[in-house]
Formats: C-alpha cells, sequence, structure tokens
C-alpha cells in the first residue's frame, strides 16, 4: 500500500513539473528602443521592445531580455525594425517579456 502511495505522489509530481513548462512563442512585429524611440518614463537605458499589434488593433509590448540572440540581431536605438522573435516569454514587473531562442527578419 505504501508502495502504491509513493507512485502515486512520485507521478503527481512529475505531472507538476510537466504542466508548468513554457513552450516558446513566436511573435512579429517592430523592434524598438525603450529609452531613446518610445521615451518610457523612468527608462534610463537602451532596452529593445517588440511591438505587436492584433487584428483586432491591440498593441502588446514585449521587452526583450538582453541575451546572445538579442545582441547578434543587433540593437534598434533609433527607429524602427521589423523582427519575428521566437522565445519563452514572462512577466516581470507588469511588463512582458520575451526570452529570445531566434529573432530574424519577417519572412514577407
Amino acid at each position: 500500500m505504501k508502495t502504491i502511495a509513493k507512485l502515486v505522489v512520485a507521478l503527481a509530481l512529475v505531472a507538476g513539473f510537466v504542466s508548468t513548462a513554457v513552450a516558446d512563442e513566436t511573435v512579429t512585429g517592430k523592434l524598438m528602443c525603450a529609452k531613446c524611440s518610445l521615451k518610457k518614463a523612468g527608462q534610463d537605458k537602451c532596452q529593445d521592445v517588440l511591438i505587436t499589434t492584433d487584428a483586432a488593433g491591440k498593441t502588446t509590448e514585449y521587452y526583450v531580455e538582453k541575451n546572445d540572440v538579442a545582441k547578434t540581431f543587433g540593437h534598434t536605438c533609433q527607429g524602427e525594425k521589423p523582427a519575428t522573435v521566437t522565445g519563452a516569454v514572462s512577466e516581470k514587473d507588469g511588463k512582458k517579456w520575451i526570452a529570445a531562442t531566434k529573432m530574424e527578419a519577417p519572412k514577407s
């Protein structure tokens, strides 16, 4: 009986770990600088932000985490640059963040 109970607990733990796994999302939009282009209040350092717009016209901002993938793609300080970003999306301090695993110019 104890073996079955241990097995049930182990399976519940494994299921919990599997359900918390985050799948990568792919989003396409305009890459802009939060400080220089968007003039975000309190933003004292350059920070890439991907601005997306859905079919209903709602915009969403994804702050791009600074990692090797983002550095290779290149920072957009002034103006905007079209980009498709794939990565894990999370929320920190009321902002959506994306940890890019792939960044490229959108395919036409």
